[in-house]
């Protein structure tokens, strides 16, 4: 019997929302304070997806300025109705909740519509049999007796203005007694019962997915007696797979039911590097509620595959010679960039980044495009041509955590000439680690890891690479020490270091291997 394997989706691609129409599946997760914002996948198996755009590409739709790194795209749930997507989520500290439409999910998608009046985060919508239309968000309660004291809450939303009308209602604030955020809520419908699916327990070891439902859209809801229906939280933080919730479901063209969740793999202790990354669960209905992954409720590394057609798509590519008319999708920025501190047409098959003044804490735009780490064992390598002109210009690779955790391995100017750096960032306090003499304009610079241990590696040949430093400490690079929700991302980088600079550095190529 053929298995697929999960994680379906590696990597930093968090709070999944899957919708289907007719063959197609559609899937997307959150960003945060990376652009474009909330990449869109495509599968008609549901094991194989091939990315095919981002909802959030253009600076009139996603405003990021200022904002942390785990503030931003939180939660987007993606959904399809009478020939149209929408896409809606919040944008924390720039702008709230609002909604994007679509009439085919490669885009173009619309500008948003901000709905002013919504309170709290992970907003979804559902669209009712009668035509009616409800957006269901998360908000904290009045009185709040706790840390984390939240509910879930229902309100219409009127398909013709994009706005909410009438009143809220209160529906549910989770299974346990003293349950902190509930959240992530979605409402379907099936064998004339309404169900509210929702995370609770907090997205770390703790977080937990439930359910409940009603026979009236608006309540009351009665809780699952077998709640929570999925969670890893009672497993040991051991266990391969933690902190499973944020979940969203589907029907295939068969008529079986799929979960798809989000969870992490730590390494080298619970620390998790990569981020939270999309699994794909069979689900089963007995006296009408859901059994996810049933004869064991927990997460498997793999499972039979759906028998559905094989879907084929485009692995994404490990080699990219900046060739192109445009980034790979791939390929992010931290925040909206503003200006234009990149080019791939100043000199055709590089990738041109201007040295801005704005250092990767900055929390600005920094000169910086990178991809994401989605592997425990990988080989990051690039060549570039640069020469520093003073001490402030630097440019090479980053790998980044968050803005006050990463390493920075640069080339740069020293009292005695050129040199390779490599520099640690631990709580926003830079570390000079290692410094060797290099020459030549064109260099190769390569960061490897397994696990936590993470290899710096510089030199003018690619076959002939030298080592700068060996075992630097990859826990910095994990959400357990930095915080935060996001996961390590692997770039190229140039800055000026807070001085205004018209120098440049020339990107001939970027690999990735990982394994």
């Amino acid at each position: 019997m053929k298995k697929f394997n999960n994680p379906i989706i590696a990597g930093f691609y968090p709070d999944p929302s899957i919708c289907r129409v007719g063959e197609d599946f559609y899937l997307a997760t959150s960003t945060f304070s990376y652009y474009p914002g909330v990449p869109i996948f495509h599968s008609r198996d549901l094991v194989n997806w091939q990315q095919i755009g981002h909802v959030l590409d253009r600076p009139s739709q996603l405003d990021l300025t200022g904002l942390r790194h785990s503030e931003g795209i939180f939660a987007p749930t993606l959904r399809y109705h009478d020939g149209v997507f929408y896409m809606i989520t919040t944008n924390v500290g720039n702008g709230g909740n609002f909604v994007v439409t679509a009439t085919d999910p490669k885009g173009p998608w619309s500008d948003p519509y901000w709905l002013p009046s919504a309170p709290g985060i992970d907003p979804s919508l559902f669209f009712d049999e009668d035509g009616k239309a409800y957006y269901c968000g998360t908000r904290g309660v009045e009185n709040e007796a706790y840390y984390g004291d939240n509910e879930i809450y229902l309100q219409e939303f009127d398909l013709k203005t994009m706005s909410l009308i009438g009143p809220t209602k209160s529906l549910w604030r989770g299974a346990l007694r003293n349950a902190i955020w509930a959240e992530a809520p979605h409402i379907y419908k099936k064998d004339d019962w309404y169900y509210l699916l929702i995370a609770e327990g907090g997205t770390a070891h703790h977080h937990a997915v439930t359910i409940a439902r009603s026979r009236n859209i608006a309540g009351p809801y009665e809780g699952n007696h077998g709640n929570p229906i999925l969670t890893h939280r009672h497993l040991g933080k051991d266990y391969p797979i933690v902190n499973v919730g944020h979940a969203d479901i589907t029907d295939d063209p068969n008529g079986n039911w799929w979960m798809v969740a989000l969870g992490s793999r730590p390494r080298g202790g619970y620390y998790r590097n990569l981020g939270r990354e999309t699994f794909l669960m069979p689900v089963v209905w007995e006296d009408d509620w859901p059994v996810v992954s049933p004869g064991t409720g927990k997460v498997e590394w793999s499972y039979p595959v759906p028998e559905l057609p094989e879907f084929r798509v485009e692995k994404d590519p490990i080699f990219d010679d900046f060739n192109s008319e445009n980034l790979g999708l791939v390929w992010n920025f931290l925040r909206t960039p503003l200006d234009e501190f990149w080019s791939l047409t100043d000199r055709p098959g590089f990738l041109r980044l201007q040295l801005k003044d704005d250092k990767m804490e900055s929390r600005k735009t920094p000169s910086f495009v990178g991809r994401r780490q989605q592997h425990h064992s990988f080989i990051a390598t690039c060549a570039m041509e640069f020469e520093a002109l003073s001490t402030h210009e630097e440019a090479g690779l980053v790998a980044l955590q968050s803005d006050e955790y990463y390493y920075r391995l640069v080339i740069t100017q020293s009292a005695n000439g050129q040199v390779v750096q490599l520099i640690s960032v631990v709580d926003g306090q830079e570390k000079l680690v290692a410094e060797q003499p290099i020459s030549g304009k064109r260099v190769f610079l390569r960061i490897s890891a397994q696990d936590q241990c993470y290899n710096f590696f510089y030199g003018n040949k690619e076959d002939d690479l030298e080592e700068l430093y060996l075992n630097a400490d990859g826990r910095i690079l994990s959400t357990d020490v930095a915080g935060g929700f996001v996961g390590t991302y692997l770039g190229m980088y140039a800055s000026g270091n807070g001085s205004q600079s018209k120098n440049y550095a020339d990107f001939d190529w970027f690999r990735y291997e990982g394994e």
